[in-house]
């Protein structure tokens, strides 16, 4: 299972590059481990419904892509957005979480694997405890 990535040491994580810094830090080698999502609005949403979408407060999400990162091998929120515009989807929030390894031993593949299905299938179902959702600026935004 993932590690909720608000509890990666004691620093206060309001932007992604925060967590990238709390990852960096921490004893066990460590996975960053992101799914990146769209928004959208059902065929049927109401005039309100749609107000509420063009002020960024609603809408569907739906996962596009998902990635794990070593910290290490990330240097900023501008170049994971970067890679992620180079991929061509149009994303609205990325979901992030942290997965630690055993001193340098970084988790297995099939353990990052799994945890990102999962993460995938947590965004579906719209159960993002543990996840911190980053907008395309990398601040941290409460969803709910």
């Amino acid at each position: 299972m993932w590690v909720e990535a608000t509890k990666l040491g004691a620093m206060e994580i309001s932007h992604f590059n925060d967590l990238l810094a709390a990852a960096r830090q921490q004893p066990d080698a460590q996975r960053l481990l992101m799914v990146f999502a769209t928004a959208s609005l059902p065929p049927d949403a109401t005039a309100e419904q749609r107000a509420r979408f063009e002020a960024g407060e609603s809408g569907e999400l739906a996962p596009l892509m998902c990635v794990d990162k070593d910290p290490a091998d990330l240097k900023d929120f501008a170049a994971l957005q970067a890679e992620a515009l180079s991929m061509g989807q149009d994303w609205a929030l990325v979901f992030a979480a942290a997965m630690s390894g055993q001193g340098r031993q970084a988790p297995a593949s099939t353990q990052v694997e799994a945890a990102l299905t999962r993460m995938v299938e947590a965004v579906k179902s719209g159960n993002l405890s543990g996840m911190i959702p980053f907008d395309r600026q990398g601040e941290a935004v409460q969803l709910g």
